[in-house]
């Protein structure tokens, strides 16, 4: 257990960190699920409502460091070329 108070403060910020950190995730991840859903369906008008909101989450979880860059770009990228599909299928 932490013994100075510099230390004790130090877990109480860990702690309110995690959980922020936790709740992040969480909505990114679902998200992130709600577009695929979406894209399983063939809803095309839906995901096209959907994809501002599921970027802006994705972009801003890269900048706190919930994910990597490289790994926001990915999902992007792959989530657009499945509504791309969608797309010129119809």
């Amino acid at each position: 257990m932490a013994n100075t108070v510099s230390s004790l403060k130090r877990v109480r910020i860990a702690e309110r960190r995690t959980a922020i950190n936790r709740l992040r995730k969480t909505r990114l991840r679902h998200q992130i699920r709600t577009m695929r859903r979406l894209l399983d369906k063939k809803d095309a008008e839906g995901a096209t409502k959907v994809i501002p909101a599921t970027f802006s989450i994705v972009d801003r979880a890269a900048k706190w460091g919930i994910i990597k860059k490289n790994t926001a770009a990915r999902y992007k990228s792959r989530l657009t070329l499945r509504l791309r599909a969608i797309g010129s299928a119809k």
